[in-house]
């Protein structure tokens, strides 16, 4: 059964423009697949509802913005339970793995695929895959049953741990291959996905029956296909308590000063959504603006204002802000961690002090600086309501994705609707 040449995107053009990214499927590799009737359809809890199979041919603009003219662009398979399925319930042995930082929602996202698989699907069979992507070949499983992951949204992190780095791909397809699984739920960031991606392409090489379905995780929510990634409300919410604190503490002195270092490696989306939804925050720095310290319209020069106006002061910064002006100072510069991403210089203890450094020249005035760093504060809580219901959403949408035979996917909300989206997008 196995294929040498090396996947090519799937693209389908229609007229006006309209061009789908398709998503691969199990058939393209292995020709007549045996086909069966959806359980879902004589579900108790479906059956009552009419049409709740997602049609064939639906599918998602990427963009919902348009002019007349301008052509229909770019759309991804919709999501959701289809009418004929390509694994029976009795014959799915599902693995779920976790990837690389923490996150809130992690637990949830598992939960959901078990109880997803369980009770839609009638799926007895999941392992939890322990410590990331070495735990295929390296750790222990662990058996996951509805009773098992019934409390396990309420904590934060993952029962499953997580780990940076350890992909050996052709350990892990065999590690797949020898228990028997044929639908693998990787949950992580972009290092994860790119796994991810290079465990479909082992597998269908091999020729082997097995979905590989991923879900994305990245607190920064900078992936720009979707709408937003899970644990984002949740860590702009907690980001709140951080931004208050400092409020506090630099209203309480002469000249206070409170600065507080926020996630965002490339994107300044939780610094700036903690920004506008405290309203305490005088001065938001984000990756995607630069800014400048000394002279006429610096920063220092903007400090010094606020602190005249107000007599206090709140700074936000994004930990991936203003990287440059640290750039002769770090030595880690092209350095990167275990999962291939560019490591960074702590930015806030560093704007902190060069604003005690600039104070302290000028004797103008007295200043008083509180910095807070809440990061792995934030990371490590469980998730809010907001993102379990999301993540519910994602875990049910994946799972009827691999049940599908849909393969090499991650799965998104696009404008709204939740997606299939190709791995290598």
């Amino acid at each position: 059964m196995g294929t040498s040449d090396s996947y090519k995107p799937k693209t389908v053009t229609g007229s006006a423009g309209y061009v789908l990214e398709d998503v691969p499927h199990l058939i393209d590799y292995i020709p007549d697949l045996p086909t069966y009737t959806n359980p879902l359809q004589d579900n108790p809890s479906y059956s009552v509802v009419k049409q709740y199979f997602v049609n064939a041919d639906d599918s998602v603009a990427q963009k919902i913005v348009v002019h007349k003219d301008s052509p229909r662009g770019t759309h991804f398979r919709r999501a959701g339970p289809r009418q004929k399925v390509y694994f029976e319930p009795d014959d799915v042995h599902a693995c779920i793995v976790t990837c690389g930082g923490l996150c809130p929602g992690l637990n949830t996202v598992i939960r959901e695929i078990v109880c997803g698989l369980y009770h839609m699907y009638g799926v007895k069979k999941v392992l939890g895959i322990d410590g990331g992507y070495r735990g295929f070949y390296a750790r222990n499983t662990v058996t996951l049953t509805p009773k098992v992951v019934n409390d396990i949204h309420k904590r934060g992190g993952t029962i499953l741990g997580s780990s940076r780095g350890g992909h050996d791909t052709n350990k892990i397809v065999d590690s797949i291959q020898d228990r028997g699984i044929n639908q693998v739920y990787i949950i992580g960031g972009d290092g994860t996905q790119r796994g991810a991606s290079v465990i479909f392409e082992e597998i269908r090489r091999r020729g082997l029956k097995v979905a590989v379905a991923g879900i994305p995780k990245t607190i920064d929510n900078d992936i720009p296909v979707i709408d937003r990634s899970f644990g984002f409300d949740t860590a702009v919410e907690e980001a709140q308590r951080a931004i208050n604190a400092a409020h506090v503490e630099a209203e309480s002195v002469e000249n206070g000063i409170g600065v507080v270092k926020l996630m965002g490696r490339y994107s300044g989306f939780i610094a700036m959504y903690a920004t506008l939804a405290s309203r305490d925050v005088d001065c938001c720095l984000i990756p995607e603006s630069p800014f400048y310290l000394e002279g006429p319209g610096g920063l220092f020069e903007y400090i010094e204002k606020r602190l005249k106006e107000n007599g206090h002061m709140v700074l936000v910064i994004a930990e991936g802000a203003g990287q440059d002006l640290l750039s002769e100072s770090i030595q880690s510069m092209g350095k990167q961690d275990a999962s291939g991403n560019k490591l960074l210089q702590d930015v806030g203890l560093w704007i902190s002090q060069k604003i005690k450094d600039h104070f302290s020249k000028q004797n103008k005035m007295v200043m008083n600086l509180k910095y807070i760093d809440p990061t792995y504060m934030i990371r490590a809580v469980p998730s809010n309501a907001s993102d379990n219901v999301y993540c519910t959403l994602l875990a049910h949408s994946a799972v009827h994705g691999a049940m599908a035979g849909y393969t090499g996917f991650t799965v998104g909300p696009v404008n709204g609707r939740h997606a299939y989206i190709p791995f290598y997008l």
